[in-house]
């Protein structure tokens, strides 16, 4: 929780008080490879906070192909936000790529403390304001940069992201096929 709360701090400082409001919401808890922690069709009571690890979002379309929307780093909000929100099932899965730690959150009680908590509410608008723009960016890069564009961008942000994970979730990440992922990385590591 120290290192959330220092990154918390560096967006919005919160008082003593609302420190412990927020740390009473949250749960640590482990999560193994191919662990869920939101699926298809289920409507979502719970958002996370990444301690260690590495999560996905992805859709799947009616052939049973899989397309990763977002590829989650430690201290990173993580969730079903949108079904949160409009207490609507979701149609996107989140589950863990490797062995994680996760702050396990009740969005509900986090909700209820905003209610009286204007550091609470303020942090919740920026933390949406965040995913927001982060969301922006990412229809930016799928739309205007090339695949060799965007995968310099995802190594710049995860640099070690190969031996992390598999390459055909790399190439899903990136909207390329893993034959097209290969001649990327064979041309920039000539």
């Amino acid at each position: 929780m120290k290192n959330l709360i220092s990154t918390l701090n560096e967006f919005y400082p919160l008082s003593k008080e609302s420190l412990e409001q927020l740390n009473s919401i949250f749960v640590e808890k482990k999560y193994k490879k191919k662990d869920k922690i939101a699926s298809f069709g289920e409507v979502p009571t719970n958002f996370f906070v990444l301690k260690s690890g590495i999560v996905r979002s992805y859709v799947t379309d009616e052939k049973g192909k899989e397309f990763i929307r977002a590829l989650y780093v430690p201290l990173r909000a993580v969730g079903a936000f949108s079904s949160l929100i409009t207490k609507k099932p979701t149609e996107t899965v989140y589950d863990c790529l490797t062995d994680c730690t996760l702050l396990v959150g009740d969005f509900k009680k986090y909700k209820q403390f905003a209610k009286t908590n204007i550091e609470l509410a303020n942090l919740y608008n920026v933390i949406l304001e965040r995913l927001f723009v982060r969301m922006e960016k990412r229809i930016f890069e799928l739309s205007l940069l090339d695949a060799k564009q965007r995968y310099l961008k995802l190594k710049r942000y995860i640099p070690e992201i190969e031996t992390l994970i598999p390459q055909y979730h790399i190439a899903s990440y990136l909207n390329v096929t893993p034959v097209q992922l290969s001649r990327i990385r064979k041309e920039l590591y000539k």
